[in-house]
């Protein structure tokens, strides 16, 4: 069994992806947000464990899945930068009958990808925004490896969500939610689109790092800028999970 460098584990989460879930937190993001909630996550340090330490924990909690629908969500951080114990824990995880969620942006080694989708059931795929100048400010790089990754999932038959954390002035415009649309229309299969308001709950973890908050100035996403932008998507047709 592979090891891993883990952030945080969250045993009952509620709020992703449905039913009660185990949600694993890895170490490592090399996409560095300037809205990101976690800025604690990029390097990749923290403590290791073995996937069958995972998996001994995930046992105690199959009753909750079972009941409830749930199962288990990798997350991050990016935990395609650790593909070989994401895939075992995985696997493992499968044979258990557990359902697995990857939270990923996709800004990985184009091959890391397929090392964990065919033991995937669902990958919720975090996209920044389609303007790849827009990309580059928001984060540290541009957008073409993520694209040509979320066509890799596309492509499989594994079940997908595209998510989208709607900031205020910055991904927000008429012409973000076409860009937006137009991606996702353009893709083999219909994809739903889950849009995420913006929040300032990562503020103290920036200021607590020693870290400027590039986004300090930018207020949380409103529920009327949430439903606006979601009725762009919605009238050129695309699905609003």
């Amino acid at each position: 069994m592979s090891t891993g460098y883990i952030h945080s584990i969250e045993t009952l989460g509620t709020v992703d992806n449905g039913g009660i879930r185990f949600v694993l937190f890895l170490q490592g993001c090399a996409l560095h947000c300037r809205f990101c909630h976690n800025p604690d996550t990029w390097l990749k340090k923290g403590k290791q464990v073995t996937a069958t330490e995972i998996l001994e924990q995930l046992k105690d909690y199959k009753p909750f899945f079972d009941l409830s629908g749930g199962g288990l969500t990798v997350s991050g951080g990016e935990p395609l930068l650790q593909p070989d114990f994401v895939r075992d824990l995985f696997v493992k995880a499968g044979e258990l009958g557990i359902h697995r969620v990857l939270d990923t942006s996709g800004f990985c080694r184009h091959g890391n990808i397929l090392t964990v989708l065919p033991y995937t059931d669902l990958v919720m795929f975090s996209i920044k925004v389609i303007d790849e100048e827009k990309h580059r400010k928001l984060t540290d790089t541009g957008n073409e490896e993520i694209l040509k990754n979320l066509k890799l999932v596309v492509n499989s038959e594994v079940e997908m969500v595209i998510s989208y954390v709607l900031i205020p002035t910055i991904n927000d415009s008429v012409v973000d939610a076409q860009d937006l649309a137009s991606l996702i229309k353009s893709l083999p299969r219909e994809i739903p689109v889950q849009i995420l308001p913006y929040h300032k709950m990562g503020t103290v973890k920036w200021r607590e790092m020693g870290l400027c908050d590039p986004l300090a100035a930018i207020p949380p996403a409103t529920p009327a800028e949430l439903k606006s932008f979601q009725a762009e998507l919605g009238a050129a047709g695309i699905y609003i999970y």
